[in-house]
């Protein structure tokens, strides 16, 4: 959402081919959906067409497509036990994709390109909230450092290439996201999804509780990734600096009272049990928002709302 102070539009995307790299991902979707309100040629590419992972093939797409604008939300994700089981995946395949791409986009004469990055870049201790600034002020979390360092490699060469190359090339750190297309597999996802699911199952099976990783103490920041797109949109317009920006709800919840919540939308009306053998993670993660604020962009998608609508496509997507 954008209020009567927001700044006012550098960068034109009228007309512009707009590459929406991982499309069919969470964000990717998300951004689709919302460039579909603009007046782009929006441009797509499926892994099984493009390996994203092999540079002279990316490079040549990009020679061939030619696009303006490039929004990089193809990455590796998951939740804690993916990161900790498959931490080689988790570095390479994030390095790889993001020296691609951006290295791709010079060569090519790309106007534009956005690297998405993830707010598990910063300390895990780092003061709260969180201020860009902290980047590199303190060691990561232990069980996604992986996935944090490819993060940071990422946005330090956007500005490297920004700086030698004069490529307006800016970066977004995210908090948690959620909403229509999120991963729901309990092996590989993030603690939303994942506990959505197990409310959902234990209420078709008329069990008598569900399990919950952790405490439940840690206070964690979710945004809807509708609300990301738009913002994304947003700095693309608006925004041509080296520094990266934050993007969150600027609201935090402990993981007990989201589970709760959870249970509450699902309706499932048994007992929670936390696992206290079972890592906690950080233990609070909260963006500070000035800088986005200032610029006039703040997020309009309520946490319950935000869940009953992600439940709702879960449903349609479970049938």
């Amino acid at each position: 959402m954008i209020d009567g102070d927001t700044a006012k539009p550098t960068y034109d995307l009228s007309g512009k081919r707009v590459w929406v790299a991982g499309h069919r991902g969470l964000v990717g979707a998300a951004l689709v959906r919302r460039l579909e309100r603009e007046s782009v040629e929006l441009l797509t590419v499926g892994k099984d067409e493009l390996d994203l992972r092999r540079q002279q093939n990316v490079e040549n797409w990009m020679r061939s497509e030619k696009p303006d604008v490039v929004i990089m939300a193809a990455a590796k994700v998951g939740g804690i036990q993916a990161n900790v089981t498959q931490p080689a995946d988790f570095i390479y395949d994030n390095l790889v994709i993001e020296t691609n791409i951006v290295h791709g986009a010079r060569l090519s004469g790309v106007e534009k390109l956005l690297l998405l990055g993830s707010t598990c870049i910063y300390p895990k201790l780092a003061p709260q909230p969180i201020r860009e600034e902290f980047l590199l002020t303190g060691p990561l979390e232990p069980t996604n450092q992986w996935y944090a360092v490819a993060k940071i490699a990422g946005i330090k060469l956007a500005q490297a290439y920004r700086r030698q190359f004069g490529c307006d090339f800016i970066s977004a750190q995210p908090t948690n996201l959620y909403g229509p297309g999120d991963n729901f597999d309990l092996e590989t996802s993030h603690v939303l999804p994942a506990l959505l699911r197990k409310a959902h199952e234990a209420k078709v099976k008329g069990a008598a509780s569900v399990s919950v990783w952790g405490s439940g103490t840690p206070l964690r920041e979710f945004l809807h990734v509708d609300d990301l797109a738009d913002a994304l949109v947003f700095l693309i317009e608006t925004y041509s600096d080296e520094d990266p920006v934050n993007v969150g709800s600027g609201t935090e919840i402990t993981i007990a009272d989201l589970a709760r919540t959870i249970l509450d939308v699902v309706g499932y009306r048994g007992e929670l049990v936390f696992d206290g053998s079972k890592s906690d993670g950080t233990p609070r993660k909260l963006v500070d928002m000035s800088k986005l604020d200032a610029m006039g962009w703040h997020a309009r998608i309520g946490l319950k709302e935000g869940l009953a609508s992600t439940y709702e496509w879960f449903l349609t997507a479970s049938k």
